[in-house]
């Protein structure tokens, strides 16, 4: 870390307009921290020096005739997941193989519309499946957080485990990541760093590597709130090539950072106190009500009934969804070709070689719930009490309720190839129980750090906020910031 790259987005804005720095010196200070840590970090697939040079240089052009955008000259790391025109898009899957695509996604679009600079493409679990960045074919990534006197590696989060970690390490000054059931708001907590995920229709989801399309969201992880709400500004937008993406103003979040909390309604749901969850967990989330309430905020008990059946709903619903999306990777038009003795053999031959174990097992999980016989059982029920987990939320929020408080993992980070979630997907699955109900009512959310375990790993607490208010989310998680302070990294690398 340079005191170039310790800057936040808002610091590094300031200075780029007062011309005290350029953008091809804060990009060459991110690109040499890249290459003295990426190696070891695992957090970058592919650097494109070049072209954030290039990039750099016509920001600093701009800047230079007054003419700059909202995040002209900041550099930026971008999910694997997002459409880059001419660059490796790959999604971290080996199916995928030398796929550089002819289009742009529409949120790398509207970042460089506003003057955003591409560091490079940053890994994830392959397909956006998993929850510790271990299913990418390019390797797992290392947290940038290690426990007190150990040097133990541990997992980032995922699926955004990349994102999370190039933003820890300062190796991006922000990242572009993806939430499809707690993929930015659990790497976000296991990194000491700030994810939210939009409302559903938010983000435009077009040029966006499609996981489950009804729960796919993008959304920015970032240092800390502020820098999070000036990204998702230029990120969202409506899409006339997203039929989902909603047609309504954004807002300026940045001016929600400093109003009071007072007279607020926080709602704390009994179902989120499972079975097992660690004393430290609970700790956090009687320190976070405790700092909301001395900011004049009101705690309010509340009940969502059909929290317990958000999880398997989720895992119905999700690899079915996938199941389809999927089925487009044959080897017949773009990426890896297996030859076969005819064209069904090719099919197979690319599609065994060409996807991971987790993704495979998604397939087939999601497959075996739209069979005759089973979809009536399993996808349509799923989709009955996704509406019952929304209704749930809908109830609590005509009550008065303005956000709903709850912890943003069960655990700290825990330890790459880790032997007991290696053995039981189930375990690994259960790393999304905070998140998943958040994707199911296409709710936003956001994870902030708020304190260090007992080993001294990152701890973060969630907010769920109502259908487009994302405003009073960034509002209440600056002032869960403002009170719980910051945890910097110690470099390791």
């Amino acid at each position: 870390m340079t005191d170039l790259t310790s800057l936040t987005i808002a610091e590094a804005r300031e200075k780029l307009r007062g011309r005290e720095i350029t953008s091809t010196e804060l990009t060459d200070a991110y690109l040499s921290a890249i290459d003295a840590a990426n190696d070891t970090l695992n957090a970058y697939v592919k650097v494109t020096a070049d072209k954030a040079r290039e990039m750099a240089k016509a920001s600093d052009e701009r800047l230079a005739n007054g003419a700059g955008g909202a995040l002209e000259g900041i550099p930026l790391g971008i999910k694997d997941l997002f459409g880059t025109e001419g660059v490796h898009t790959q999604a971290c899957s080996h199916v995928l193989d030398g796929f550089e695509p002819r289009y742009e996604s529409t949120v790398t679009a509207n970042l460089w519309a506003d003057g955003a600079v591409m560091l490079g493409k940053l890994n994830m679990d392959e397909f956006a499946m998993g929850s510790s960045n271990e299913t990418s074919y390019y390797g797992p990534v290392k947290n940038p957080w290690r426990a007190r006197e150990s040097n133990k590696d541990l997992v980032p989060g995922g699926s955004s485990g990349g994102s999370a970690a190039a933003v820890s390490a300062f190796l991006c000054a922000g990242a572009t990541a993806t939430d499809t059931g707690g993929s930015i708001r659990q790497p976000a907590a296991f990194t000491g760093t700030v994810g939210i995920k939009p409302t559903y229709g938010r983000c435009s989801r077009w040029g966006v590597v499609a996981f489950a399309s009804s729960l796919d969201q993008a959304g920015p992880i970032t240092r800390d709130v502020r820098d999070a709400a000036i990204m998702l500004k230029s990120m969202a937008s409506v899409d006339p090539k997203d039929t989902t993406s909603v047609d309504r103003p954004v807002p300026d979040y940045e001016s929600a950072l400093g109003q009071s909390v007072r007279g607020m309604k926080i709602g704390i749901p009994a179902e989120y106190r499972m079975d097992g969850m660690p004393e430290e967990i609970e700790t956090l989330w009687q320190k976070g009500m405790a700092w909301l309430r001395d900011a004049g905020a009101e705690i309010v008990d509340i009940t969502l009934p059909h929290t317990k059946y958000a999880l398997p709903a989720y895992y119905i619903v999700a690899p079915a969804e996938a199941s389809s999306n999927l089925a487009r990777y044959d080897g017949v038009r773009y990426g890896l070709r297996v030859p076969g003795k005819d064209i069904t053999e090719m099919y197979e031959k690319t599609r065994a070689a060409g996807f991971g174990h987790e993704v495979k097992r998604r397939i087939l999980i999601g497959t075996y719930v739209l069979s005759a016989g089973y979809y009536d059982a399993y996808y349509l029920r799923a989709q009955k009490v996704r509406t019952l987990i929304k209704r749930d939320f809908e109830t609590v929020f005509a009550d008065g309720v303005d956000a709903i408080l709850t912890p943003a993992t069960p655990s700290a980070a825990f330890g790459i190839a880790d032997q007991d979630m290696a053995a039981d997907p189930v375990k690994m699955y259960l790393n999304d129980i905070f998140t998943v109900t958040v994707n199911m009512a296409g709710l936003p959310g956001i994870a902030v750090p708020a304190g260090l375990d007992a080993q001294g790993l990152p701890l973060g607490l969630q907010l769920i906020g109502k259908p487009f208010d994302e405003e009073t989310l960034f509002r209440t998680a600056h002032v869960l910031e403002q009170a719980a302070g910051h945890f910097p990294v110690e470099k390791w690398w």
